[in-house]
């Protein structure tokens, strides 16, 4: 019987592999440098309010929801499937100053990345890498 708690072997990172990942810097100061050749984190997680983050390398995307208008179904960009509305969200990502992409995904997004394989969230995360920075304090 599927475990929908169970995570799959592509989601599966210890503490201190997010914390190498988002928080380089402090990871070194804790555990020192890096001695595993592990490839980078590459994957799409949830966190508060509905948002998604995607993580490649120490880069990292926010996807925010957004109320999708029409009836019309919806194409995740991830899996290429065709959702209904109950099946899917849309996503707001903001890549640079007054740039936006939008990026439908299926919900909930752990069978859509296993459809998708490592290829299709490498393809996501191309088109929304690098994410420039906004104002002065980003830099």
């Amino acid at each position: 019987m599927n475990d929908p708690h169970r995570k799959t072997r592509e989601q599966a990172h210890s503490v201190q592999d997010l914390l190498r990942e988002l928080f380089p810097e402090t990871h070194r100061e804790l555990f020192g440098e890096r001695t595993s050749d592990a490839p980078p984190t590459l994957g799409l997680y949830p966190v508060a309010d509905g948002r998604l983050a995607l993580v490649h390398g120490d880069q990292l995307a926010e996807f925010t929801p957004i109320e999708p208008k029409g009836r019309n179904a919806l194409h995740c960009d991830l899996c290429h499937y065709t959702r209904s509305r109950s099946e899917a969200a849309l996503y707001r990502v903001v890549v640079a100053a007054r740039r936006t992409r939008y990026v439908t995904l299926c919900t909930p997004t752990g069978p859509c990345q296993g459809r998708a394989g490592e290829r299709g969230l490498m393809a996501l995360a191309d088109r929304i890498f690098p994410i420039e920075p906004i104002g002065p304090d980003e830099r």
